[in-house]
């Protein structure tokens, strides 16, 4: 067999090897760990992984790269971000650590508007090289496929700027991007007590614009929640981005249970994300569905409140699990997917294997992109990290440094 680059001597290689579906259950926890392992890869795909004793001997590569002492894993998928914003926001969290609340700072004038109107402000150039920079930091922490919101513009013109931002980072990165429309994530300053006329905009010219645009998105999302958008508004939005093609992925339960999750399962959206208060009769749904769960606790973190996820209830029921950053400037600034597995472990009650599986296969699954990343299989893109400690419970058992040596996205050594 002929190959691009061969990788051996791994003392592990962690092949997250999935092919019915996300990770359920006791699966989870099968990482399909292969001692002194070698990965071959060809023109940017995977062609065979194993042992590297049988490799070595089956496989004539241009390139090899010895790795003993390392860890080598798919690269980690994060599928919850809003990567695309200018601005900061340090003063609200000086707010909030004196005790205002999310809901209080967005009565204040904070919250999502803020951003908006920097994001706003911000020309393409400038927006661009601002997400640029947060993007190279996750690909620098072994992050090889994002999923990226717009929702900082709240009108046609500006969610189209965010969506061309997406469409230029990923001309500029050897990550692979996934873009979603987030138009109905905060009801704008102009449009207050007209929540409904602003989601008439969404449905009837936001939405039809994206999908017409030069970098259409792949999904749409909403924030199904008190002071955003209403179950019936939700629905409303979710139904017309189905209308017009689009994969479906919804805010739900963060802080009141609005059926949001039971909305999610009806509608077969890939994903439903947050999910602190998701009622028990909820999650047995979701555990039934093919919806993944996607969990995000960098946010609880970030708000500094006691209530995350309650991961292991979703999997005891049956239900995927997936971990993603929520990357934004207002309650997770964070572009590390290891802290999410470090606070996973930690917060919601998983194992460093379970997390490990959240952040990779499952996460892959939560962008509808399994059958491309994810794991290590022949056929797949060539997504991988090498980690400098000798088994993945580092992951969950180490934090706030890069455990990471060296990224391979899409075949290329970086």
């Amino acid at each position: 067999m002929e190959a691009d680059l061969l990788i051996y001597d791994a003392d592990q290689v962690l092949t997250l090897a999935s092919p019915g579906g996300p990770k359920r259950g006791a699966a989870m926890s099968d990482l399909g760990i292969i001692p002194n392992g070698a990965v071959a890869i060809r023109d940017g795909r995977i062609v065979d992984v194993g042992p590297s004793e049988e490799l070595r001997s089956q496989v004539r590569a241009a390139h090899t790269l010895y790795v003993k002492g390392v860890l080598v894993m798919p690269g980690f998928v994060d599928p919850h971000t809003h990567l695309v914003w200018a601005g900061e926001r340090s003063d609200e969290f000086e707010m909030r650590v004196a005790g205002a609340s999310y809901q209080e700072i967005m009565a204040a004038g904070g919250g999502i508007m803020n951003t908006v109107r920097h994001t706003r402000a911000a020309s393409l150039d400038d927006l661009t090289a601002q997400s640029l920079a947060r993007l190279e930091q996750m690909l620098a922490h072994g992050t090889t496929t994002v999923e990226i919101k717009t929702g900082y513009g709240l009108n046609v013109a500006d969610e189209l700027k965010q969506l061309e931002v997406i469409s230029r980072l990923q001309a500029d990165t050897p990550a692979r991007l996934v873009p979603t429309f987030l138009g109905a994530h905060a009801i704008p300053a102009e449009y207050t007590d007209r929540a409904d006329e602003y989601v008439d905009l969404v449905v009837e010219e936001m939405l039809p614009a994206a999908v017409a645009s030069d970098a259409p998105p792949t999904f749409c999302d909403v924030f199904c929640e008190e002071g955003a958008f209403s179950l019936e508004q939700s629905r409303r939005v979710l139904e017309a981005a189905r209308d017009l093609g689009l994969g479906l992925k919804i805010h739900a339960d963060e802080f009141a249970a609005l059926g949001g999750t039971r909305l999610a399962v009806e509608l077969g959206a890939v994903s439903a994300d947050h999910l602190v208060c998701t009622p028990p009769e909820e999650i047995e749904m979701l555990a039934r569905s093919d919806t993944v769960a996607v969990a995000l606790p960098g946010t609880p973190f970030g708000l500094g409140q006691q209530d995350y996820t309650p991961a292991r209830a979703i999997i005891e029921a049956g239900g995927a699990v997936a971990l993603a950053t929520d990357c934004n400037p207002g309650t997770s600034w964070c572009e590390n997917m290891q802290f999410m597995i470090a606070l996973a472990c930690r917060y919601m009650g998983l194992t460093p294997a379970e997390a490990v599986s959240a952040a990779t296969i499952n996460a892959a699954y939560a962008v509808g992109l399994g059958h491309e990343v994810g794991s290590l299989e022949p056929g797949k893109r060539a997504d991988l990290i090498l980690l400098d400690v000798p088994s993945h419970r580092h992951l969950g058992y180490r934090f706030g440094s890069n455990l990471v040596r060296a990224v391979i996205a899409a075949g290329q050594v970086l």
